[in-house]
């Protein structure tokens, strides 16, 4: 029963509650910053002592370069971005420190096998650290230029043109410039910089996606015609989201990039299921990608030599399985608690430090710290994704839900292709690789979240409402009320 004058009691904790500043949280944040630096240069040193018996003054700079790039991207989201989720930067920053650990520890390995053959290497972390800092600085100019998320959406077909346009920019160049590198035309060779476009290209056509997808929501579920009990849009709304989607993927299949290929599949399925709310495209997209599988076995020989590889690896295992083979190889020394940072091998698994990276945890932290490292990338995707839920208008769920499933389903395609589950594709780790292009769109994708996120908590402005105030009941008036016969 309601007592006298609860009308205004409710409505005056409801004005409360929308006048009281939220708190920001960046407190927390800086603490788990902290925590994921301590546990960074622990690891560092544990790579030294197993590797070279000593410690040297490498691990304080190292350290001192990591602990400054994300004090500063933590400055900048306390002042840019203060109502952000205070967990999204921290398990970016441990993902990232884990990878310029490993990249560390499997540069001490070259160096010891490049001094007892004679021959030459490549340091690989002074340039992960370098193509860190630059990531961190684009990150602060999306946080800095882009106040208000909902301004993507008046340029989504430019965003669309532009991302078809860089995605098909390697397979139309000479290959002097675009060369055919691990089996794969997806770079851009610039003097002696290698760019890979495809990376950049995947976020804007995710904001174009979400920007068509809002504006044509109503159309997708009112208009057109029911074919077997099925509710179909009309062409005319459509065919602009099936033919950019069909374009990416047929330019990636013919740049042999087949990982990206499905990672925009698996991406826009996903969005267009929570713009329509409809389970029959789930089953429409699966059907579709079992025709296309069946298609490019058919058409494509390195897709069957992909596939071939990925059920029998032994079959040539010092040839196209060689690669597996070690990976697999490697995770079965590691087993349940590993082999320690720095005392396993690595290194003799093919492009540890950039595609297998996952394989070269798995080995020295075993499946423990296999599965740490994938629950942190799952704990970044459901902070992404309870932002999207959040979030108060339907452009930002879409957006912040695409980008949140783009990283998980990236981390999927590296993870399951390493441990066989699926066939390998060759594309990398979010955060962890070596590697520029990566870590640049990664850290826009990461910047936008974070702005997603803000307009989610950040409290509602306007005018308190006045409470209502109502008489005692023992003033309130009697009122008689017939009872209709």
């Amino acid at each position: 029963m309601t007592q006298p004058g609860s009308a205004g009691l409710l409505a005056g904790q409801s004005g409360d509650a929308q006048g009281t500043t939220a708190p920001t949280r960046r407190g927390t944040e800086l603490s788990m910053l902290a925590f994921a630096a301590g546990l960074v240069t622990a690891a560092l040193m544990l790579v030294e002592a197993n590797q070279n018996e000593s410690l040297t003054l490498r691990i304080v700079w190292y350290g001192l370069a990591y602990l400054a790039l994300f004090g500063v991207a933590h400055v900048a989201v306390r002042k840019w971005a203060p109502y952000a989720d205070p967990l999204i930067l921290p398990c970016v920053a441990l993902l990232n420190g884990i990878g310029l650990v490993m990249i560390y520890r499997i540069d001490l390995a070259k160096a010891e096998a490049a001094l007892q053959t004679e021959s030459e290497w490549e340091n690989a972390v002074p340039k992960q650290i370098l193509w860190t800092a630059i990531a961190v600085a684009m990150f602060l100019a999306v946080l800095y230029v882009i106040k208000d998320h909902r301004t993507l959406t008046r340029y989504g077909y430019t965003f669309g043109l532009v991302g078809l346009f860089l995605l098909a920019l390697p397979a139309v160049l000479p290959s002097v410039i675009a060369p055919t590198i691990n089996g794969a035309k997806i770079w851009l060779r610039l003097g002696i910089l290698s760019i890979q476009p495809g990376e950049f290209a995947k976020i804007l056509l995710l904001i174009f996606f979400a920007a068509f997808l809002v504006s044509k929501r109503d159309l997708f579920i009112a208009a057109g015609r029911r074919v077997l009990g099925v509710d179909l849009p009309r062409a005319r709304d459509l065919g602009p989201i099936l033919f950019c989607w069909g374009v990416s993927v047929m330019v990636l299949v013919a740049e042999k990039d087949l990982g990206t290929s499905l990672l925009f599949f698996g991406t826009v399925l996903v969005m267009l299921y929570v713009a329509t709310e409809r389970a029959i495209w789930i089953g429409v997209g699966l059907s579709l990608f079992a025709l296309g599988c069946l298609l490019a076995y058919q058409l494509f020989g390195h897709v069957q030599v992909r596939v071939e590889t990925w059920l029998d690896p032994f079959a040539d295992p010092n040839g196209r399985g060689y690669q597996i083979v070690q990976a697999l190889f490697g995770l079965g020394t590691g087993g349940i608690a590993g082999t320690g940072l720095g005392a396993g091998r690595p290194d003799i698994v093919p492009f540890a430090n950039s595609d297998f990276i996952t394989a070269a945890i798995g080995e020295e932290l075993g499946f423990i710290g296999l599965a740490a490292l994938l629950l942190v990338y799952m704990l970044l995707a459901m902070r992404g994704m309870r932002s999207a839920v959040a979030v108060r208008d339907t452009f930002g769920k879409l957006l912040g839900g695409g980008l949140s499933f783009a990283l998980i389903m990236q981390v999927f395609v590296v993870v399951g292709g390493v441990t066989k589950l699926i066939p390998l594709t060759g594309i990398t780790a979010p955060f962890l690789s070596a590697g520029g292009s990566s870590l640049l769109a990664n850290y826009v994708l990461v910047a936008l979240l974070l702005r997603i996120s803000d307009a989610a908590r950040r409290p509602q402005t306007g005018q308190k409402p006045k409470p209502v105030n109502q008489a005692p009941i023992a003033e309130a008036h009697t009122v008689m009320v017939e009872r209709p016969q």
